[in-house]
């Protein structure tokens, strides 16, 4: 009985609980209810006065109610923005954000408000966020597009535009007027008017004006009109003649005084983009006689021939070093004369390829083998060539301004001299161009990585050589490939691995004279032990570069410090 009693009571004070909670329930359940309907009553009234774009009431209605709710935070912080009241619009777009991460509509928001305030990386990173969230958002696309159109970049304003169906062109134009042929100007633009500018449309255009090699500097610009399409101007600085005028005529041609040699050229013969260069160098240990002629085939600018005539006399004294003591390990007069032909051939904006053949005659002379010079390296008489090349973009990203490409070399060559003696090398080249800055080149940035590899009877001449030397390509910028004046001083071998990092700070340019600085590290090593000419180490350089470039006309003076010797090495060069 007494455990039946406690049972009841038991019952009877879960009931009385029962009784007395259930209106606390029911009141709370009211209160929510209506704070619902207050809640949706406050959303309905900001929508229509945002609906109207009475931004003052927006504000005035929202600025002290309660907002547990992103549309009531989109709807006050576009108010706020539309009353430049920046900071506050921002705060509370982002705690909007914040409750609803997926909702594109805040970033699009925010990029309006740094857009406003010229905050362009900002807005622009906000507008790629939005974009992640629907990347065929067609404002959020336009909007990203005329960010990039406005800080000059064409190329990533048009990959956006492209999204949202644009950009049209009206007409074609040039400013100034160029001497160009009008009809192979014409073949070299991939877009035509009354039509939409497609990216890879931009980059064949560019691709194609690189290729005919009279535009040392242009840009593409697009000139908006009132209807909403636009006109493309081509504004180039275009080679013609001796030079555009005479003072720019006398630095092209006498602008190797110093290092005793003259370089004539003649650009853009009769507007058929037909160029000329020549190279006549009298100096006693490295005479060159050098001369070449390219243009267009057939007035298509996806085609292009060269024709080069290219005589030496060389004096070679093979040392150890350009500086402290290195004596001479061998020595020779080397003659060649060599005449090739090439054509290139440009397939789009991404490949580029080119075929060519070489007929040459070497000839050794005061020969000082020593143990380096083999007779298989001082075979001598003429060599027939064939060359080829390929190259490739494998990255480009305009929103970043980065490109990466590569090119591939292949020289197969056969020598008759008492017996027929064949070769091949083989060089690949991976470059990467980085331009940093939203618009414009400083600290413009370059790495190259490259490498060489032959196989057969290599003649001396076609040794790689490692070091700076007019006549050679493949920089270590704390080696000089000549001592006395005479070559021999630089690395020299079969195989080669070579690694160039360079950055360019603007410091000076008034339109006429520019002037760029900046550090560089070279490292490099000749792989192969069949000779004793290379390294048998790896190297590693290091210094600073000045470019300078008046009328076109560019030199480069450098400062290498070999990081394994402490050598020190001072250098100018001409840029063409």
């Amino acid at each position: 009985m007494e455990r039946g009693g406690q049972v009841d009571a038991l019952s009877l004070a879960a009931a009385s609980d029962a009784l007395t909670s259930r209106p606390l329930l029911l009141i709370l359940l009211a209160s929510l209810s209506l704070c619902a309907s207050a809640q949706d009553g406050l959303t309905a009234s900001a929508q229509e006065l945002f609906e109207q774009e009475r931004w003052t009431e927006v504000v005035k209605l929202l600025e002290s109610a309660p907002r547990p709710s992103a549309d009531l935070d989109y709807y006050y912080g576009v108010a706020l923005a539309h009353l430049e009241r920046w900071d506050q619009a921002r705060d509370v777009l982002r705690a909007g954000s914040r409750l609803q991460p997926r909702d594109k509509r805040f970033p699009v928001e925010l990029a309006g408000i740094d857009f406003k305030q010229k905050n362009y990386g900002e807005a622009k990173a906000h507008l790629r966020r939005a974009l992640r969230l629907d990347p065929k958002d067609e404002y959020a696309n336009d909007f990203l597009a005329a960010v990039y159109f406005l800080q000059g970049n064409l190329e990533a304003a048009v990959k956006y535009w492209n999204s949202a169906g644009k950009p049209a062109i009206a007409a074609l134009r040039n400013e100034p007027e160029l001497r160009i042929r009008p009809a192979l100007l014409d073949h070299a633009f991939a877009f035509a008017p009354m039509s939409t500018l497609k990216l890879a449309e931009l980059r064949t255009t560019e691709a194609r004006l690189n290729g005919l090699e009279i535009f040392p500097s242009y840009r593409i610009d697009l000139a908006a009109r009132p209807e909403g399409n636009f006109d493309s101007v081509l504004r180039a600085s275009e080679l013609n003649g001796f030079g555009n005028t005479r003072l720019q005529a006398l630095l092209h041609v006498f602008r190797g005084l110093p290092f005793q040699q003259i370089t004539p050229e003649y650009d853009n013969f009769g507007g058929s983009a037909i160029n000329f260069f020549a190279l006549a160098r009298w100096d006693p240990d490295k005479r060159r006689w050098f001369a070449q002629v390219s243009g267009p085939l057939g007035s298509n600018p996806e085609w292009r021939f060269r024709v080069v005539f290219d005589l030496r006399n060389e004096n070679w004294e093979i040392r150890n070093g350009f500086t402290g003591p290195a004596p001479i390990l061998a020595a020779l007069n080397l003659r060649r004369n060599a005449g090739s032909a090439e054509i290139v051939r440009l397939v789009g904006w991404r490949w580029r390829w080119g075929l060519g053949v070489e007929l040459s005659d070497r000839d050794n002379r005061n020969v000082l083998a020593g143990t380096l010079l083999t007779p298989q390296l001082l075979r001598q008489g003429f060599q027939l060539k064939q060359t080829a090349h390929l190259e490739f973009a494998l990255l480009r990203s305009p929103e970043h301004r980065l490109s990466v490409s590569n090119r591939f070399d292949s020289q197969a060559g056969r020598l008759w001299s008492q017996t027929d003696d064949s070769f091949e090398k083989l060089q690949a080249l991976l470059d990467t161009h980085w331009l940093p800055q939203a618009k414009g080149d400083d600290l413009e940035t370059r790495w190259q990585l490259r490498a060489g590899q032959t196989s057969g009877s290599v003649p001396f001449d076609e040794l790689f050589m490692l070091g700076l030397e007019r006549d050679n390509n493949l920089w270590l910028r704390a080696h000089i490939g000549t001592r006395n004046g005479r070559k021999g001083s630089a690395p020299l071998g079969r195989d080669y691995v070579l690694s160039n990092y360079e950055t360019d700070k603007n410091v000076y340019s008034n339109g006429f004279f520019t002037v760029k600085l900046g550090p560089f590290l070279d490292t490099g090593k000749m792989l192969d032990t069949s000779t004793s000419l290379g390294s048998r180490q790896w190297l590693w350089d290091t210094g600073a570069q000045a470019k300078l470039r008046v009328l076109g006309v560019g030199v480069t003076f450098s400062y290498g410090k070999d990081l394994r010797t402490g050598n020190n090495a001072y250098y100018a060069t001409l840029a063409h």
